[in-house]
């Protein structure tokens, strides 16, 4: 197997559409940036703590509530109880919502998945602001960048 080297990221422009994908996931899913970055970190080592979180939110701006509104919202869900034997912690993991979305963002980073555009399956055209209407737009650019890119245009 073939280490991945930053040229084959950089060929395939993987981080071209990540500010967009993000602010595109994030108005979604009514979470905000660092939510989704922590949820994208937790993804990322699977099983986690509180002392995990703990460490994790060093790297995210400051929100008491986060962890809290995180488990309510079900992003992130108990995968073991503590018990007084031989778990002293819940032990957590990502919920499916939380996985299925960054999974998403995985594959329309790689081009494999347009932005969805249609009022429908979006929250993001029910408000008619400013930043709204830009964010539509780029999301039409993107998917059509995307096209293009896969004709090899």
């Amino acid at each position: 197997m073939r280490k991945i080297e930053v040229k084959d990221l950089r060929g395939i422009g993987l981080l071209k559409h990540y500010r967009l994908i993000r602010k595109w996931a994030c108005r979604t899913n009514e979470i905000n940036d660092a939510d989704l970055e922590l949820l994208i970190f937790f993804d990322s080592i699977g099983h986690f703590t509180k002392r995990d979180y703990m460490e994790g939110k060093l790297t995210c701006s400051w929100d008491k509530h986060r962890w809290d509104r995180l488990l309510k919202d079900g992003w992130i869900v108990v995968w073991r109880e503590f018990n007084r034997t031989t778990i002293k912690h819940n032990i957590y993991k990502t919920s499916f919502k939380c996985s299925h979305l960054i999974t998403r963002i995985y594959k329309m980073m790689l081009g494999e998945e347009d932005i969805p555009e249609t009022k429908t399956s979006s929250s993001i055209f029910k408000r008619k602001s400013y930043t709204d209407r830009v964010l539509a737009t780029s999301i039409k650019s993107f998917n059509k960048d995307k096209t293009r890119w896969e004709n090899g245009l």
